[in-house]
């Protein structure tokens, strides 16, 4: 895409928000400003109400890891959460002095927290619910992480891990970060199989583990949305096959376009392509989750 380099995240979105051509691309990342309407936005997509779906009836202390610009942040605190927002990165655009700024435009109870999430710098059992949006494949050790957030998990906690890059093998990886809209700019990407995922959270101490796949999960979906996913296979299909009627009738049917989906996935060795985490803590005994 391009062959420039830049010294810091906050230059590379800069950069990025700057290309009039690439102005979708910013919207569907959720860089654009003001920070307030981005994240509302991302709090009334298709994405954040299958999460909202996952954290149904719990209550209390949220930690965001790897926060960014506080999008996540400002979904949970709206949801009702008290949220800590953990992101390294002091920028005031893309790090903490953004989050911080939007927890006061919002006024939202948003505690920022400029750590790494490999030792997290607080007490065991402190949140009912960890979230962490495409951070995972960013760690500088996805073992000790996953260990990190099991520990300050209270017993019967969530952690959802949305949208992680996953390779099929390992020579993947390389083509997945040649492909990457973003890596190009500042570096940092990388993606995993999907066995190392599931041994590092299984190996952390979770229970019951959910793996959402990439075709049939809203959150892994977005910016599309299933509705918006069916148009483009239908237009697709019409190119090669001028029947967009008879396209659109034979996958109209939810039941219908939702086993091609599942049917698909068996296919589907994208690098990189998106899957998310769903990682329950046992509950303390005699306890419920």
């Amino acid at each position: 895409m391009t062959k420039k380099r830049f010294g810091s995240w906050e230059d590379a979105v800069c950069w990025l928000r700057d290309q009039p051509d690439l102005r979708q691309l910013v919207l569907d990342a959720f860089y654009d400003d003001p920070l307030i309407s981005a994240a509302d936005r991302y709090f009334g997509c298709a994405e954040w109400a299958a999460i909202s779906r996952l954290l149904h009836g719990r209550v209390g202390k949220a930690l965001d890891v790897g926060a960014g610009r506080g999008i996540a942040s400002y979904a949970l605190a709206r949801t009702g959460f008290a949220v800590t927002a953990l992101e390294p990165d002091p920028s005031s655009i893309v790090g903490a002095a953004a989050i911080r700024k939007l927890a006061v435009d919002s006024d939202l109870p948003i505690h920022v927290v400029e750590e790494f999430s490999e030792q997290l710098p607080f007490a065991d059992a402190s949140f009912d619910v960890v979230f962490a949006r495409a951070v995972l494949h960013h760690t500088r050790s996805l073992e000790n992480t996953c260990q990190e957030i099991h520990r300050v998990l209270k017993p019967g906690g969530l952690f959802v891990a949305a949208r992680e890059h996953v390779i099929s093998k390992e020579f993947d990886l390389e083509k997945f970060l040649e492909q990457h809209p973003l890596h190009h700019l500042y570096g940092g990407e990388h993606a995993f199989l999907l066995k190392r995922y599931t041994e590092a959270l299984e190996g952390a101490g979770f229970a019951r583990l959910v793996v959402l796949s990439p075709l049939t999960s809203p959150i892994n979906l977005f910016p599309y949305t299933v509705e918006t996913l069916r148009k483009a296979i239908v237009t697709k299909l019409s190119r090669k096959i001028p029947a967009g009627p008879l396209w659109r009738a034979m996958l109209g049917s939810n039941a219908v376009f939702g086993t091609l989906l599942s049917v698909a996935e068996h296919f589907d060795n994208r690098p990189g392509r998106l899957y998310s985490f769903v990682a329950h803590k046992e509950p303390a005994l005699g306890g419920v989750s």
